[in-house]
This record gives structure tokens, C-alpha cells and sequence, in this order.
């Protein structure tokens, strides 16, 4: 399904044993992790795209902690997947959503990011999903239809080609955080379901949606993983004990 990334060609990408090649030649190496890199020159807007390595190592230990626990699990039930679906996450970070919900249900599993630290976490953590490096806000370097299931959890949003890589009457789910989420760390946020549904409006319908919320009791150290892994924090002061609000609008669309 892969796609070759290299302008004006785009023809289908063949796996050889440590590589990827299509029909004009142009080659990309596989990972020793198992992951493809597949971004360009002109795809980056710099030389480390995407998420820092420590940031990541914070959402790691968030999530294995448990705090995001409840939101995986109101993806999961929204998201009603089966081990027939192909599903790609785009922007899929250090892989949890797409791993954890492919080993639960056993569905073909593809996930892209332009980090490249993240994804190679992903690939060491997830080895039965196939991780590839690109920039999905340009190119989702995968052929048309390919994927039942279009994933983009707190991600970038790029209608176009979600709509182009998912099958006819495919599902697309999309979370976007909720304005109470992170509240005590960076204040009410806005409420983006309005926009967001408008940005798919085009290719898409919204089949369902709801608004899942949870409280964690962090300890300083935690809350301090949170601090170094978001955006914006508006709390300059060194982390303390506390309870954080975790929220996520979920939006279920159907292609069209």
C-alpha cells in the first residue's frame, strides 16, 4: 500500500528485505526498529521535526501510569474496530493509541508521524504495526482506499487525504482536546468541534460524537511530565502534587 514519497513519481513501493524500492529505483532503507523513513527535504520545517525525544519519554510515562487510560477506552468503544479493519493513525506520536487498540482488537495496524524519535519508539514498542515517517499534512504516503479506519488523535487534519486513503463509507475518527482539558495547567482552552466538524465537512458526515473527561492524582514528578510534553503551559512555577483534568471531544465521521 506503501506510496513512493519522491515528487512527481508516487508510484507503489515494494518491500525487499531491508528496503523499500519502487519501479523507478527510488530505495528507502528499513530501520533497524523496523520503521520506514520516508520524509523528504522539502517536507521538513526543520531539522528535527515533531516531538522531542524527552517529550516523548514524559507522554510515555503518563501513559503508563495510567492517567489516559479512560480516554483510551472512549476511543475504543466510539471507535467499535474489528480484526478485519485496516486502520492508519496519522500523527501517531510514540504509537499508544494505535498499538494499544491493535493489540486489544488485532486489526492491521499503520501508523505516520514526522518525528522520527517518536516513531522509532513506536516501532520498538509495537513491532507488529508498521510505522512510517512522513508528514501526513502533505502526503499520506499510501495508495487510494487503502484504509477502513482513519485515526488523527489531538493531530493535524488533512481532509483531503484522509478521504483519499479511506475505503468508501469508511469511519474517521478525530480527537480534539476539550476546553476543561489541562485546565489547572493552561486555563480554559476553546471549544474546536464546531471547526473541526467544518473542516471535514466537504468529504465527510459526523456520524456521532461525545465528549469524554477524567481526573488523575498526580505526584510532582508526573505532573512535571505533563508540563515538559504540552504546548503553552501557562504555570511558570516548578510542579507540584495535584489533580489534572484529561478531556477529549471525539468525533466519529463516515467518508462520503
Amino acid at each position: 500500500m506503501l506510496l513512493c514519497p519522491v515528487r512527481d513519481c508516487r508510484l507503489a513501493l515494494v518491500r525487499e528485505a531491508r528496503r523499500v524500492v519502487c519501479a523507478r529505483g527510488h530505495s528507502f532503507d528499513v530501520a533497524r526498529s523496523g520503521y520506514v523513513n520516508l520524509l523528504q527535504p522539502q517536507d521538513r520545517r526543520s531539522k528535527q521535526p515533531g516531538d522531542t525525544v524527552a517529550a516523548l519519554a514524559a507522554r510515555r510515562r503518563l501513559h503508563d501510569g495510567g492517567a489516559t487510560g479512560p480516554l483510551l477506552n472512549a476511543i475504543a468503544e466510539m471507535l467499535g474496530a474489528s480484526a478485519g479493519d485496516m486502520v492508519l493513525d496519522a500523527g501517531c506520536g510514540d504509537g499508544f493509541y494505535l498499538g494499544s487498540l491493535a493489540r486489544r482488537t488485532g486489526f492491521s495496524a499503520h501508523g505516520v508521524d514526522i518525528s522520527i524519535p517518536a516513531v522509532d519508539a513506536a516501532a520498538r514498542r509495537y513491532p507488529k504495526c508498521e510505522w512510517i515517517v512522513a508528514n501526513a499534512d502533505r502526503f499520506v504516503p499510501f495508495a487510494d482506499g487503502s484504509f477502513s479506519i482513519v485515526l488523527s488523535i489531538t493531530a493535524r487534519m488533512n481532509a483531503s487525504e484522509f478521504r483519499r486513503v479511506l475505503r468508501e463509507n469508511g469511519r474517521l475518527l478525530v480527537a480534539v482536546p476539550a476546553p476543561e482539558d489541562l485546565i489547572e495547567l493552561r486555563g480554559a482552552g476553546r471549544d474546536r468541534v464546531a471547526r473541526t466538524v467544518e473542516t471535514f465537512a466537504r468529504a465527510f458526515t459526523l456520524a456521532n460524537q461525545r465528549r469524554v473527561t477524567t481526573a488523575a492524582d498526580l505526584d510532582a514528578a508526573a505532573v512535571h511530565d505533563v508540563l515538559h510534553s504540552i504546548y503553552r503551559p501557562i504555570r511558570s512555577t516548578p510542579a507540584e502534587a495535584m489533580q489534572l483534568t484529561f478531556s477529549l471531544d471525539l468525533l466519529l465521521f463516515r467518508a462520503v
